[in-house]
């Protein structure tokens, strides 16, 4: 994926997790902005669980492992990012409508953009 096909994912994702914000309870986001970091910080904590323990214990992964991992990460991601604050209900409603949401905008994981890179 190109460095513009980044930057768009990000603010994809920035609009979608404003978006949850504003439908989930105990889910806030402070701003684009914060929603922006948030973003960032979800895919890297992704990156890295995928990259540990494989593509079934990650958030992009199927299933409620997957569902469980993401919740996770965004619990975890509001102590990294100022301005979000998310309770652990928060949280697993928050995987559920992002999960719910990628089935109609579905975001490529970075190992699948590597490895589509790859094969070209």
């Amino acid at each position: 994926m190109h460095f513009l096909g980044h930057v768009v994912r990000f603010i994809v994702s920035a609009l979608v997790l404003l978006v949850v914000g504003w439908l989930v309870p105990q889910f806030s986001v402070g701003g684009f902005w914060s929603a922006l970091v948030l973003a960032l910080v979800i895919a890297l904590l992704g990156w890295a669980i995928e990259g540990i323990f494989g593509k079934k214990v990650t958030p992009f992964g199927r299933g409620i492992v997957g569902f469980l991992a993401s919740a996770l990460v965004i619990w975890l991601a509001q102590f990294v990012v100022s301005g979000v604050s998310v309770s652990v209900i928060g949280a697993l409603l928050a995987a559920l409508v992002i999960g719910i949401i990628d089935l109609f905008i579905p975001v490529s994981t970075p190992f699948e953009a590597g490895r589509d890179n790859g094969s070209r």
